[in-house]
């Protein structure tokens, strides 16, 4: 295939999935800008619970940084004690140093006199090596205590960090079960995904290394000011410039990675629902030859991502080096305006020693800053987005005292009932219907009509816009949802199963079941006659996948489940559209005996199943245009006739003999041919 065709192509496919990856069209990524100042503040609201644990990070992190930044000043010390004696030993005995200073004056040496004024020494005495020893014995008990205390920092950093994003895994894992089907319909499992792990995980690690990073670099930048300022004002003012420059580049770099760094998670988000597509429907991709198609899009939403990552990440590392061409610029300048003040005797060249140290480290905090504020943007960036799946809308909350069907039998009621997914097109409108218990109501139709739109209203799966449905004179709207849904069992077209034995997942429709009742479901639904012939039997391990077992076996489990449930109201959509003919005569056996005393909705495209039904209603457009039973709806001769007729009758049309095309295989009918 060649380049353009495949661009082609791809972009086709882009253009139709774009719009919607979800079945109700949904799934486009969202355009929100980052509002990074409130985004900021609501993640550190997040760590209220902790504060007490806050608190102690503050305070260690503020005893560090004050044993640290003592450190060099002491240090400066040990270095005049050293340079005082290696100066003092050189000159003579017995004089004093203002002696000293005098003959230097006199000999016409005004730079060693200055020299000498500002050195604390006697001349004649060398290095006071027990004075050195005590000094440095006194910085490396500061260094130490400095050290443990940003352990005990980092350890309660970690805690705090850990607990808050664990707390935040909870409130989207809760969120998710609050969330009304139509939320799911508009988003790409992939794309919720990326936000539960890739999003939620990058907060973690931002949390982590920000509020370490800043509150130590924060700490350290007030405390190496205050020493700065206490040896010489002077020095201190000039190394102060760098500040307004380095939040100069630091502003500019930051405006031009924000826009980036939300384009990166979007990306990443947009790709991993693309990957899920393609895996989850490897299958069908090979099978229509779109592989070519399906790798043009992966390439093109990979080369976004890596243009928006490159971007963020090359912007964010701009600031390190930036940062540090400006820190070096002043460190030569303190260094040659401190060496004059040294030779002239204003300073002392621990003095000195202790401010390089700190011109040092008051450039690499405030590099930090910068960086870390980089980092922020990429964490806040995050956040908001799961922040947006936070604030998403919820379903309906259930009343304070919900009003529970006792003794459920079955009987429901659709009074005036009106549905739309989309606001602009109609789906349900006006319909009224009473089902009594016991009976079994078989709901069939075309593609589109509602028909499992219907039983999902039941199920509260979504809530009504007008109109209302009573389960045995009880609105369902004023019952718990988790109430109403305990009385009713469903067995879905597309059969769903959890990572665990065949045991478990039968008796996942009831939790306290025993393993005689477990067992006589599986007989009751012939799932015991194929799980004898694999190698562990009940304790065969399934998946959703389920690769070990075929898709009617995974559909009998499914009906086994439900027939444990033993519900008052039971809804089956094409429950048994995997399974062979034989068996599907044997489950309506079996689904015929669970039915009994249980109002039954069944979603069919097969009319062969429901011929017994009790009631059958013919649904198009969201309205029920026949009811009644298959005698009489085949004597009305109508929709359902129609339908039942083109399942069962033979073709009307005789197709004309057809050409064979260029690849040996026949071509279209006449009648679908191009001008037929």
């Amino acid at each position: 295939m060649s380049a353009p065709k495949t661009m082609k192509s791809t972009e086709r496919i882009q253009s139709q999935m774009g719009h919607g990856r979800g079945p109700m069209g949904g799934g486009m990524i969202g355009q929100k800008s980052l509002n990074f100042g409130p985004s900021v503040k609501r993640l550190i609201r997040r760590l209220r619970p902790e504060r007490a644990k806050v608190f102690g990070i503050i305070a260690a992190a503020i005893a560090s940084v004050a044993l640290s930044a003592t450190g060099p000043r002491v240090l400066g010390r040990a270095t005049d004690l050293i340079f005082a004696g290696a100066i003092g030993k050189g000159l003579p005995a017995g004089m004093t140093k203002d002696q000293a200073i005098e003959a230097a004056r006199a000999a016409g040496r005004t730079q060693i006199a200055d020299l000498l004024s500002g050195i604390d020494l006697v001349p004649g005495r060398g290095i006071d090596f027990s004075a050195v020893g005590r000094v440095l014995l006194l910085v490396l008990a500061l260094y130490a205590g400095s050290a443990l205390l940003g352990f005990l920092q980092g350890f309660l950093l970690n805690d705090v960090v850990q607990k808050t994003v664990l707390r935040m895994r909870a409130e989207v894992e809760e969120k998710l079960n609050r969330l009304p089907l139509r939320y799911f319909d508009r988003q790409p499992i992939g794309e919720l995904l990326s936000r539960v792990t890739n999003d939620m995980d990058n907060v973690s690690q931002s949390l982590q290394q920000t509020m370490s990073q800043a509150l130590t670099s924060i700490l350290t930048i007030i405390f190496v000011v205050g020493m700065m300022f206490a040896i010489s004002p002077t020095l201190a003012i000039i190394a102060l410039v760098t500040i307004p420059v380095s939040m100069l580049v630091a502003g500019t770099v930051m405006r031009r990675s924000r826009t980036k760094f939300v384009d990166q998670w979007r990306r990443t988000g947009a790709l991993n629902a693309q990957i899920e597509e393609s895996f989850t429907g490897h299958s069908l991709t090979k099978v229509f030859g779109h592989s070519h198609e399906a790798q043009a899009i992966f390439d093109a939403e990979n080369e976004q991502l890596f243009q928006a990552s490159f971007g963020a990440q090359f912007l964010s590392g701009l600031i390190m080096p930036i940062m540090m061409f400006i820190g070096n610029l002043n460190y030569v300048i303190i260094a040659v305006i401190g060496g004059l003040r040294v030779a002239s005797g204003t300073m002392s060249l621990g003095d000195v020693q202790a401010f390089i140290q700190y011109s040092r480290q008051f450039t690499q905090p405030v590099t930090q800053v910068a960086s870390i504020v980089n980092l922020l943007q990429s964490g806040v960036a995050s956040a908001e987005r799961v922040f947006e799946l936070l604030d998403a809308e919820e379903e309906s909350s259930d009343e304070d005292h919900p009003r529970i069907a006792e003794d459920a039998r079955g009987r429901v009621s659709f009074e005036q009932v009106s549905f739309r997914y989309d606001e602009d097109q109609p789906l349900i409108d006006d319909l009224s219907l009473t089902v009594e218990p016991g009976q079994t109501v078989a709901i069939v139709g075309p593609t589109g009509a509602g028909k499992t739109t219907l039983v999902n209203l039941v199920m509260r799966f979504y809530e009504l816009d007008g109109g209302r449905i009573t389960l045995d004179g009880v609105d369902i709207a004023g019952m718990h949802r988790e109430d109403l849904r305990s009385e009713i069992g469903m067995v879905l077209q597309d059969t769903w199963l959890f990572q665990g034995t065949i045991r478990d997942n039968i008796a996942y429709g009831r939790l306290d079941a025993t393993e005689e009742e477990i067992h006589e479901a599986a007989e009751a639904t012939f799932v015991d006659r194929f799980v004898h012939s694999l190698p562990d039997g009940y304790d065969t391990i399934v998946d959703d996948e389920g690769a070990n077992i075929s898709a009617g076996e995974k559909q009998l489990i499914t009906i086994a489940r439900a027939f444990l449930a033993d519900p008052a109201l039971l809804i089956l959509d094409e429950a048994t559209s995997s399974v062979d003919t034989r068996t599907e005569s044997l489950l309506q056996h079996a689904m015929a005996a669970l039915r009994t005393e249980r109002t039954s909705f069944v979603i069919a495209h097969r009319l062969s199943t429901i011929r017994d039904a009790d009631l059958i209603l013919v649904m198009e457009e969201g309205r029920i245009v026949e009811k009644g039973s298959h005698d009489e709806l085949i004597e009305m001769a109508g929709a359902y006739a129609d339908l039942y007729n083109a399942q069962f009758s033979g073709p009307d049309v005789i197709l004309a003999p057809v050409a064979p095309t260029l690849t040996g295989m026949p071509g279209p009918p006449a009648s679908r041919r191009p001008g037929a």
